[in-house]
């Protein structure tokens, strides 16, 4: 299995330019949670838990970051947790309002993630390995994390890996 440092470089390489980075700061947001609440139809009583697809989705992911990285994981078993409250209770709202939501945050979200990557002037990194798509949900926050001087350590493997970011970080720090 890649390390956390592996699959953020790889997936870095691929997002160099500080206004590709700022359209996910939105763009992978809003796809992660039109997931999550279109696979939150239908739910299941069991022992007095709903649970649909979005929960065991939810569940998968945090225990795939929570093996990439504790720190990291934990933010992200949060972040999913709080798309998972959106979705089930968008998923008690009308078929047509659910999916207007659902299918609307991801159209949108795919719109700004593509205009990112006209900046970039690379393709997607999931067009190469769809482990990016995955990875994508983590790299906001890793970026995140180094924009508020946090995990310095991995950041220094990135860059050396990936490369600086071109409008660059230093324009925040």
């Amino acid at each position: 299995m890649k390390t956390l440092n592996d699959h953020l470089s790889q997936y870095a390489a691929y997002h160099r330019d500080r206004r590709n980075i700022v359209t996910h700061f939105v763009g992978i947001p809003m796809i992660v949670l039109s997931v999550v609440v279109l696979l939150a139809r239908p739910a299941f009583e069991v022992a007095g838990l709903s649970l649909s697809l979005a929960t065991l989705a939810v569940i998968a992911a945090t225990l795939y970051y929570l093996r990439l990285d504790l720190r990291f994981g934990v933010v992200m078993g949060v972040l999913l947790a709080a798309c998972l409250a959106v979705a089930h209770a968008t998923a008690s709202l009308s078929t047509g309002a659910w999916a207007t939501f659902g299918v609307g945050l991801f159209v949108v979200g795919w719109v700004i993630q593509f205009v990112g990557h006209v900046f970039e002037g690379r393709k997607p990194a999931f067009v190469d390995d769809v482990m990016g798509l995955i990875i994508g949900p983590l790299f906001v926050v890793a970026e995140l994390a180094f924009l508020m001087g946090l995990r310095r350590e991995v950041e220094a493997v990135v860059e050396s890996r990936a490369g600086p970011v071109r409008g660059g970080r230093e324009l925040a720090k």
